[in-house]
């Protein structure tokens, strides 16, 4: 065994290298077996440097797990002696009932017995004299009736004339009052085991708060819990805790409010400019990404935003609001190329259409929102017939609900529709300026943004049970809690990339991360659950990538961002990962490092990139934002 073979990884003797592995390469085996040894080596310092990350996570696991026990003990001993107490309360009670009772009929008894010896003793009296007044008068003679006459006379009188208490000095009323159902109720519920499955390395936090607050005024975030598998926790009393730490070092305690179901509001206020640290700790775990940096400033520093860049596309379903373009057809190379299906596929097929004209049910007079919930049914809002319309996954007609008006639980104007979890079917009424929720049979259960927005468009459900509102007036997206609190939101009117211009809807994909279709810019941006910008793709025009004022969104189970391109009257499907995100913004300070690999390119001499399919794009990596066509329809 002096040779090895690189091509089957083994040693072998020299008549099987001049046999069976004479076309192979071969090398001595001394020469191989220390960069064996080496690369073995370095796998194993590579394992073995894993030993003290899971000696700590055995520490850490184990010490839940012991405290866990101790806790245990705890509560039994507090549940063992709560209900001694409790047996030694009732004897009490009982002894106590008790000796009242005796007390309270020993008294009745005295009184009642001293008015029966009364009247017992006036009868023993009449009796007696009755009886000798009538044998004297039957046996005695003359003289001896005469005799006991005036005795007789005046004993007869004086019992004739006596008051007896011939009325009851007591009544025999005795009873016992126990609310016992009462309290076999509240002792069959006494006591609560409270927890969580809620984990910190899970669980997020969200808002304006986590990244920029201003001094002296408060600030907010929301935690939401999950468990380890990422699902989201309903119950609250969870055990969390927050502090900022400021500039100077100091820590002050960040307040909780446990809203019972799993989320919770932390509200703050920063006392000085700066870089503030804030940790938000879950049973003694930092939650993902703390600690959060914030940057603290006061309220004239804040940047202004930008001036509103006019188009003049209208938004559609509006008066004068025709796009003269002329509709582009999708060409074949936007789909499959080939008989050979792929692991993305998109098929342009119709499966089935739903609806017609007209004001009956399941027929529309203007269709803004869809949605598809996940128990086979899809919710249309109908804006001009003012109601929501219902069909099942083969497109018949369920029912629908809605009736015109400006008062809660009525709509005017409804135009996105989401359903979330739960199957409550959530309402943007662009009217009324507030998006409204109904349950899953169309009653109505409340309502959310109320003085905040001023025209809802688009709305859609995140994965942590926020409702995501797109707002056209104000060009904002908001986010809100089911319960209406408002968790954060970004935006404003412009024409930047942080910044809209008319927006409309909105859909979340996989990640959490938020899409939203600028109408008036002409292309959709995609920013994270924070409201932080990670990229767009889109510009004006009629080409495969461009868009002519984009409407509807929504992002399907692989991925792919699904666009109504409204003005060219087509759909537009973007694959997944297409496209380049924007890079991590550098410190403050810090220059932009050049690009050495290519030398900079005048912005007048970019070349035009061509939409024919082709195998790649010829343009530098430096120019992939202008070529949309190859790197996201092709």
């Amino acid at each position: 065994m002096e040779f090895y073979c690189e091509a089957c990884e083994t040693a072998m003797c020299g008549e099987c290298r001049a046999g069976e592995h004479r076309e192979h390469g071969t090398v001595l085996l001394r020469d191989v077996v220390e960069q064996h040894k080496a690369a073995l080596q370095r796998q194993l310092e590579a394992v073995r440097g894993r030993l003290p990350q899971l000696s700590a996570a055995i520490a850490l696991v184990g010490g839940i797990s012991q405290q866990l026990q101790e806790r245990k003990a705890e509560a039994l001993a507090q549940i063992s002696a709560a209900f001694e107490d409790l047996e030694q309360a009732l004897q009490q009670r009982k002894q106590a009932l008790v000796s009242d009772l005796e007390a309270i009929c020993g008294a009745k008894q005295k009184v009642l017995q001293t008015q029966l010896d009364t009247l017992r003793q006036g009868q023993e009296h009449i009796g007696s004299s009755c009886s000798f007044a009538e044998q004297a008068l039957r046996l005695g003679s003359a003289p001896e009736v005469l005799l006991v006459r005036k005795h007789m006379r005046e004993r007869l009188a004086a019992l004739a004339a006596q008051a007896f208490p011939e009325r009851p000095h007591e009544n025999a009323q005795l009873e016992l009052v126990l609310e016992v159902d009462g309290l076999r109720r509240s002792v069959l519920n006494l006591g609560a085991l409270l927890t969580t499955s809620a984990t910190a390395h899970e669980t997020v936090a969200t808002g304006e708060g986590l990244r920029q607050a201003l001094v002296g005024q408060p600030a907010s975030l929301t935690v939401t819990t999950k468990d380890k598998d990422g699902r989201l926790v309903r119950t609250g009393s969870a055990e969390l805790r927050a502090e900022i730490t400021g500039p100077d070092g100091a820590r002050l305690p960040v307040p909780v409010v446990d809203h019972k179901n799993g989320t919770y509001e932390l509200v703050y206020t920063a006392r000085t400019e700066g870089e503030l640290l804030l940790s938000v700790l879950l049973y003694g775990q930092p939650v993902r990404g703390s600690p959060f940096r914030v940057r603290a400033l006061r309220p004239g520093d804040l940047p202004p935003s930008p001036d509103d860049v006019k188009r003049r596309v209208k938004s559609p379903g509006g008066p004068g609001s025709h796009v003269r373009q002329k509709a582009v057809r999708r060409p074949s190379s936007m789909y499959s190329t080939g008989g050979k299906r792929k692991d993305n596929p998109i098929e342009d097929e119709l499966v089935f259409r739903v609806g017609s004209r007209g004001r009956e049910k399941g027929e529309f007079t203007n269709l803004q929102g869809v949605s598809a919930a996940s128990s086979g049914r899809i919710v249309v809002a109908d804006s001009n017939n003012q109601c929501i319309q219902v069909f099942s996954n083969e497109g018949q007609f369920k029912f629908r609900f809605g009736v015109r008006g400006r008062s809660p639980g009525q709509l005017q104007r409804p135009t996105g529709v989401a359903v979330d979890t739960n199957g409550d079917i959530i309402v943007a009424d662009y009217d009324n300026r507030w998006v409204s929720i109904f349950s899953p049979e169309g009653k109505f259960k409340t309502k959310i943004g109320a003085g905040r927005l001023m025209g809802p468009k688009g709305v859609a459900v995140d994965r942590n049970g926020h409702i995501i509102v797109v707002d056209n007036k104000s060009c904002c997206v908001f986010t809100f809690q089911p319960n209406g609190k408002l968790v954060g939101r970004f935006g404003g009117r412009g024409a930047t990339d942080r910044h809209f211009a008319g927006p409309h809807f909105v859909a979340v994909n996989n990640k959490n991360e938020i899409v939203v279709t600028d109408f008036h810019n002409h292309s959709v941006k995609v920013y994270s659950a924070d409201g932080e910008f990670l990229f767009k793709f889109g510009s004006h025009g009629e080409g495969n990538g461009q868009f002519n004022a984009p409407t509807g969104v929504a992002v399907d189970s692989n991925g792919n961002i699904i666009v109504a391109d409204w003005g060219n009257s087509r759909i537009q499907v973007r694959k997944p990962g297409a496209g380049t995100r924007r890079a991590p913004r550098p410190p403050p300070g810090a220059a932009h490092p050049p690009d050495p690999t290519s030398p900079p390119i005048p912005a007048r001499s970019l070349p035009r990139c061509s939409t024919a399919p082709a195998p790649s794009c010829p343009i530098s990596t430096r120019l992939q934002s202008h070529c949309m066509a190859h790197r996201a329809w092709h």
